[in-house]
């Protein structure tokens, strides 16, 4: 299979030529995440090590003849798709960019490449504070109650969704960043509003994995560092292009 030429934005393609770019995007990320999938799979011992280092030397269990292996390949499908991750999103970025104006394609990139390097802190937040913090937490309460014993199978679920998560909420300087850009608000407007974000901000705390008081302020604490950040990336970077500026006044008036 051919790769596909440089496709510029004022170049005029049908649907079959969209098409086969489309499907070599996702051959190159298939083949990317497979890659990574079978480096993954033979350092399982390694990835299931690093996940269970917050358990400080507990183990946990399985039931059944199969749990082990579907786990161990759950835990290896994450880490692959993490560590596949920049791939797939540049051929995202190469597939999508074309369709925007020059003006438009300046102000998307430094945004696109953002997107990759949040997620990733956000990921690391999670597994270094918050797992650690809120397994402590939860299998301490009321140990003398409980003889508390950890399924594997619910243990990775928990840690991966947490750093799945908290990449997610780290998002948000790029998305009100993009936001300004496009003229949808300003940084004036985000800091007359700081105590409903903050309102909002606890709320999707609440709302993410981690049922426990610790996982929620520790989940909290950064969304708020980052709304303030992203006031400031506002104040400095975030005014729309005279472009949209004009399609917006445009809009406006009609």
């Amino acid at each position: 299979m051919a790769r596909p030429r440089t496709i510029s934005h004022d170049d005029r393609l049908t649907v079959v030529d969209h098409l086969d770019e489309l499907r070599f995007r996702l051959v190159v990320s298939a083949a990317a995440f497979g890659v990574a999938l079978a480096l993954c799979f033979w350092q399982n011992h390694l990835l299931l090590q690093i996940v269970n280092a917050p358990l400080n030397g507990k183990q946990p269990i399985t039931f059944g003849v199969a749990e082990a292996f579907t786990t161990t390949l759950t835990v290896t499908a994450y880490a692959a798709l993490v560590l596949a991750l920049p791939v797939v999103l540049y051929q995202v970025y190469a597939y999508v960019l074309p369709a925007f104006t020059p003006r438009e394609a300046s102000v998307a990139k430094p945004l696109l490449f953002l997107i990759p390097v949040l997620f990733i802190a956000g990921a690391l937040f999670g597994y270094f504070l918050v797992v650690p913090a809120a397994t402590k937490f939860l299998l301490h309460f009321n140990s003398d109650e409980f003889n508390t014993q950890i399924r594997a199978r619910d243990y990775y679920y928990f840690v991966t969704t947490t750093m799945l998560a908290c990449g997610a909420v780290f998002q948000m300087p790029v998305v009100i960043l993009a936001a300004t850009r496009l003229g949808i608000t300003s940084a004036e407007h985000l800091r007359k509003n700081r105590r409903y974000a903050y309102l909002i901000c606890t709320v999707v705390a609440a709302a993410l994995p981690g049922v426990d008081p610790v996982s929620m302020c520790l989940e909290a604490l950064p969304l708020i560092v980052l709304f303030e950040l992203s006031i400031l990336l506002a104040k400095a970077f975030g005014r729309p292009s005279s472009e949209i500026a004009e399609r917006w006044a445009s809009a406006e008036g009609s």
